[in-house]
């Protein structure tokens, strides 16, 4: 009977540990780019592999327009609650875009832009400074104190999606953050060049897309933790 019930407590706290395991596991960092090949990407609206304009070497995903003409290409794997971290350096005058919520079979989502504030020109357009780095491009304007370093230097941007809310991180420090159920949000799309994309933002779970915008672009250390 003792033996019985010590196989039974056994079992239980077994199962516990693994559960326990699961959970932790769940929460592990995952890579996106092993460094070598773009093994886990495709062409954003198309279901191939990516254009030459991109590659891998030296453990950074490049998009070169000097290769051919590129497209945007997105990741296999779809997310839903998740914490995605890139280092990204942008080229002289530079312009690319991490997005994330996009409509199904489209390049269409939010983004979190990426660019040389100093020396493109579409820096200097839109509202309030909501097309500079680490801003959600063209809809909210990160904060005017951001640790951003310059082109041609490596940044980091973290993306932190929990439920409807979601943060922008800049070199360690939260420099956007934004509900998307709430009015002030909706408020941002309907002043924005998405006012008319019906459904913009809503989409999830959702693939991660690194933009090429006919500029210049290294990515590395692409990770993401689900939460």
């Amino acid at each position: 009977m003792k033996s019985l019930m010590y196989l039974g407590l056994s079992a239980v706290l077994l199962s516990h540990g693994t559960v326990h395991a699961q959970s932790k596991s769940s929460k592990e960092w995952q890579s996106l780019f092993d460094g070598k090949d773009l093994k886990g990407w495709r062409q954003a609206t198309k279901d191939s592999v990516p254009v030459a304009a991109w590659s891998a070497s030296n453990g950074e995903l490049t998009f070169d327009p000097s290769k051919g003409h590129g497209s945007d290409i997105i990741t296999e794997k779809t997310f839903k609650d998740f914490e995605l971290s890139v280092d990204f350096k942008i080229s002289e005058a530079g312009n690319s875009g991490i997005k994330y919520f996009l409509l199904p079979n489209t390049n269409l989502g939010c983004e979190f832009q990426v660019i040389d504030d100093s020396k493109h020109p579409d820096a200097k357009l839109g509202r309030n400074g909501d097309r500079t780095t680490g801003s959600l491009y063209d809809i909210m304007p990160a904060t005017a104190d951001k640790p951003s370093k310059p082109a041609g230097e490596w940044n980091n941007a973290r993306i932190v999606v929990r439920g409807d809310k979601v943060e922008h991180w800049l070199n360690g420090k939260k420099i956007l953050e934004f509900d998307r159920s709430s009015e002030a949000f909706k408020q941002a799309i309907a002043l924005s060049k998405f006012k008319t994309t019906k459904g913009f933002a809503m989409t999830s779970p959702t693939p991660i897309l690194l933009q090429a915008h006919g500029d210049l672009v290294h990515y590395r250390d692409i990770k993401i933790k689900e939460l």
